[in-house]
């Protein structure tokens, strides 16, 4: 059996010096049933030229100007064929070769809407220098009310779920995932799947955390989206103090 399709989605803009590290990852997966669909802002950089050279494996590749990167997403769900949808981000790798193995292996029970692991922020100069390991843990809704949410770059869920929801609300700039996951996670009949493994390596300087501009925007995205989803304690305020006291325990300490 080849098992469920596995889509994909990449979001590029002037990333020409991490994507072929992204696209070498994703060949170098022993799971075959998947799709690799890649949605380039109109890149200034080389990275279009980058993409060309890979364009065998990519199942389709766009490059136009977008709203920003919820907007590409979207763009890349729309397209998407597989039976699972996950995001690869440019910038980012996986742990290991089997990743995708071990998700459908997840998705194999078809009560099963979506399947997350670990994540490690990682230097941006150097995949191997660990700098954050964010451990998750089993889904719950208590979990959910206070501030628990799944790495998002590990976060795969059936195709279904996002037309369901419509996809990322992009006036969101930098909350739009956590809000699609309060909106599904929050279902009764929405069953995730924890695998407690390091399943990809993100490499720091993201958008959430470029600057404290930025990480004060988060924050009042956090608490909108709680608040539009009628989710957490406290109106939401209890959610999101929790949400990022419990990422202090994450750094590690620099590597004599």
């Amino acid at each position: 059996m080849a098992g469920v399709k596995i889509s994909l989605v990449t979001a590029t803009w002037n990333c020409a010096g991490t994507v072929a590290d992204c696209l070498a990852s994703v060949a170098g997966q022993s799971y075959a049933n998947r799709e690799h669909v890649l949605i380039d802002g109109a890149s200034r950089d080389d990275t279009l030229r980058v993409l060309q050279a890979h364009r065998e494996q990519l199942a389709v590749l766009v490059s136009e100007t977008d709203r920003g990167i919820y907007d590409a997403l979207n763009k890349g769900i729309a397209r998407a064929s597989g039976d699972v949808v996950g995001f690869l981000h440019a910038d980012d790798v996986f742990a290991g070769p089997d990743v995708l193995a071990r998700v459908a292996a997840a998705f194999a029970d078809p009560t099963v809407s979506a399947v997350y692991g670990d994540l490690q922020y990682v230097r941006k100069d150097d995949v191997s220098q660990v700098v954050r390991h964010w451990t998750s843990s089993p889904f719950s809704r208590r979990r959910l009310e206070w501030g628990w949410m799944p790495p998002h770059p590990t976060l795969y869920v059936r195709r279904e779920w996002y037309e369901r929801i419509g996809g990322f609300d992009a006036r969101y700039r930098i909350a739009a995932d956590y809000f699609s996951i309060l909106r599904m996670f929050s279902q009764p009949d929405f069953k995730a799947v924890y695998l407690p493994e390091v399943l990809v390596k993100m490499r720091l300087g993201g958008a959430s955390n470029r600057s404290l501009n930025n990480i004060v925007r988060k924050s009042r995205e956090d608490l909108d989206a709680l608040r539009r989803a009628r989710v957490g304690a406290f109106g939401g305020l209890g959610a999101l103090v929790w949400k990022n006291l419990s990422k202090v325990g994450q750094f590690r300490g620099k590597r004599r």
